[in-house]
């Protein structure tokens, strides 16, 4: 096992080789404890190189419900209000402490992910 940093693209592509290489490893043997040196170093090299933002609260909700396979309908019915929840995902209206703790969880989602500021449309 000869590990090295990655400090290029081209160390980057040899290690997401090896990986590829390694992904079927037996756990509890030498390459499946390389397999999880590779991911370590990989992941720290993709956060620094590639870092993303966090979503903002309205695009979180917007992608909570397409990964639960909600519609909008699905956040009137949990607010009780249809056009309550058109302006809040249009950003004409805020989301309340209350609509976040609803929203958290009947979703079993992070409230955190929905306190961050965010812009309204005009």
């Amino acid at each position: 096992m000869d590990i090295k940093p990655i400090r290029n693209e081209k160390d980057y592509d040899a290690m997401l080789a090896r990986i590829e290489i390694l992904f079927d490893a037996e756990p509890g043997t030498t390459e499946s404890d390389e397999l999880d040196v590779l991911f370590l170093i990989v992941e720290d090299y993709e956060s620094k190189r590639y870092p993303m933002e966090p979503l903002d609260p309205i695009d979180f909700i917007k992608c909570t419900m397409e990964l639960r396979g909600e519609g909008q309908k699905g956040l009137s019915e949990l607010l009780n209000s249809r056009s309550r929840a058109s302006e809040i995902l249009n950003r004409k209206r805020p989301l309340t402490l209350d609509q976040i703790r609803k929203i958290a969880k009947a979703w079993n989602v992070p409230a955190e992910a929905m306190i961050r500021e965010y812009e309204l449309s005009a």
